[in-house]
């Protein structure tokens, strides 16, 4: 238990260490840490938390690190990967705050500070454009994509007015399509097969006793 409260602890450290931008940008490490190296999650596990994290309290960055950590372990686990992911900022931050009065008067900090400022936007560039390939896979989605970019940039509309639109559009063109009915019929032959599962293990034992 406390060897893997210890591992989340520490990867989500590295994490937060080396990444820069906020939730957005951290989709690309999350992706190769999480769900490549250590097979915690599945890509589209951390869509649907980042889509989560958009309508709950907070940071999405800290959102997603809590709730895989909760995957992970419960409660200690989301309370470990929380804490390692703010570790490294909350070091970083305070420590720049103790002298920003004074650095941010030398011209090379503020280049500094423009050229980080350009990387950030290209990070934040390369995780908008890989999570929508992977978030738009049907031509309605693309209705809602091209709609709720309209609705923020030209109407001004808050984020979370799109946001809940968009899941309860969602869930009427899922409804319409008969998509609801087809997960239905899905949990309903699950359920199903798990006595006639259940039975064969039985008799495999039966069969096994009797040879010995």
């Amino acid at each position: 238990m406390l060897k893997k409260l210890l591992e989340l602890y520490l990867t989500f450290f590295k994490i937060g260490s080396v990444t820069f931008g906020g939730g957005y940008a951290m989709l690309p490490i999350l992706e190769r840490e999480l769900v490549d190296k250590k097979h915690w999650a599945s890509y589209e596990d951390l869509l649907d938390y980042y889509a989560i994290s958009q309508v709950t309290p907070g940071v999405i960055a800290v959102n997603v690190s809590t709730f895989i950590g909760y995957k992970i372990k419960k409660v200690p686990g989301g309370i470990f990967a929380t804490l390692g992911l703010v570790t490294p900022s909350i070091i970083i931050i305070t420590v720049i705050a103790m002298f920003i009065c004074n650095f941010q008067e030398i011209e090379w900090v503020r280049k500094a500070l423009a050229g980080i400022n350009v990387g950030v936007a290209a990070l934040l560039s390369y995780a908008v454009v890989n999570f929508a390939k992977k978030s738009i896979k049907k031509w309605w989605g693309i209705i809602f994509y091209v709609a709720s970019f309209a609705a923020i940039y030209f109407l001004k509309l808050p984020s979370v007015v799109v946001i809940v639109a968009s899941a309860v559009l969602g869930i009427l063109v899922t409804w319409l399509s008969g998509g609801l009915k087809k997960v239905e019929m899905k949990e309903t032959s699950s359920e199903s097969s798990e006595p006639a599962v259940a039975a064969e293990s039985a008799d495999e034992k039966k069969e096994d006793a009797e040879k010995c």
